[in-house]
């Protein structure tokens, strides 16, 4: 099968087009024809292996799993042994084991059914984001309907999804975001855009319920300041920092702040649950959750999609596509 190959760490260069062999699928496993996989942070995070600590899990000299990709949406083209959830032939999406490449093996119970009304290329831009929202929004986020939420990097895949799964919540929601994004994020429910590289958020008046701050960057000091007296902030994944740690040190940081104040102070990793990518399925659905597709890309040029992310210049989630 042609599939991205990476046998290295490095820059967008180490991402390679090549033929490999198809993998077979083992016990509780399924073998997916990939029609559309999604490209997301983590996925550059594990091209680079920064910060180094992302190594201990995934390989120290070079990615275990040499196919990158981790969003995807396709068909069940065989099953493994105790498989009973899916049949071959069924339209499905949800987490995969190497995504960028025209065939993925994927557990089946970070699978669900696609919904009709939704195309491949919309339903591979969720499940890796939507579930990281879905799990800062209701899991450790707690929204509440008429909570003031502010979502920092309201414009991006776990942006995007929460801002709505916020709203949908009953919540007014602002977003952080560049100028050039805030119509997209207002698109998604959100009352009032604040753009990042002309107001710095955390030295405003506003106070909030609830802060939602993805892959940011500004000290849990100044976040804490603008909560309210009982409110939660909850960091998802963050940047800067060195290349052994990163952001890491934000996120072990907040939560022995919040042993000094009445606000919670929180992170979590995101966990791959089988109820959640079916609520996420129910609402695409219904029409009450919206695909957040950037811009679409040939499997060829993935090193592109990836340039493209890293220098921010895609709202929503870029999708590589593989199949017919």
């Amino acid at each position: 099968m042609t599939a991205v190959v990476q046998r290295a760490y490095g820059d967008v260069d180490v991402l390679d087009v090549d033929r490999i062999d198809v993998p077979r699928p083992a016990a509780g496993q399924v073998l997916l024809e990939v029609r559309a996989a999604g490209l997301d942070r983590g996925t550059w995070h594990l091209m680079t292996g920064l910060p180094y600590l992302t190594r201990l899990m995934f390989g120290f000299r070079r990615p275990t799993q040499p196919v990158p990709g981790f969003d995807v949406a396709g068909v069940v083209v065989a099953v493994g042994e105790g498989v009973d959830r899916f049949d071959i032939g069924d339209e499905v999406f949800g987490i995969a084991d190497g995504s960028f490449a025209e065939y993925a093996v994927a557990e089946a119970s970070t699978l669900a059914r696609k919904p009709r009304s939704v195309s491949f290329d919309e339903a591979a831009v969720v499940p890796v984001s939507g579930l990281t929202a879905h799990q800062a929004v209701h899991g450790s986020g707690r929204v509440a309907a008429g909570q003031r939420v502010l979502v920092i990097g309201a414009s991006g895949g776990v942006g995007g999804y929460a801002v709505q799964l916020a709203v949908r919540a009953g919540a007014e929601v602002t977003g952080v975001a560049s100028a050039a994004k805030a119509e997209h994020v207002r698109s998604l429910g959100a009352v009032r855009v604040i753009d990042y590289r002309a107001t710095d958020v955390s030295r405003g008046s506003e106070r909030y319920d609830l802060i939602i701050d993805i892959n940011g960057r500004l000290p849990v000091r100044r976040l804490q300041r603008i909560l309210t007296p009982r409110g939660t902030l909850v960091i998802v994944g963050g940047e800067g920092g060195g290349r052994l740690t990163g952001g890491l040190q934000r996120q072990l940081s907040a939560p022995l702040r919040s042993l000094f104040t009445r606000k919670r102070l929180t992170f979590f990793i995101s966990s791959h649950e089988q109820d959640a990518i079916e609520e996420l399925a129910d609402l695409l659905a219904a029409g009450e959750l919206t695909a957040t597709v950037g811009r679409t890309h040939p499997l060829t040029e993935v090193r592109r999609a990836m340039s493209d992310l890293v220098a921010g210049r895609i709202a929503g989630k870029a999708v590589i596509m593989v199949g017919r």
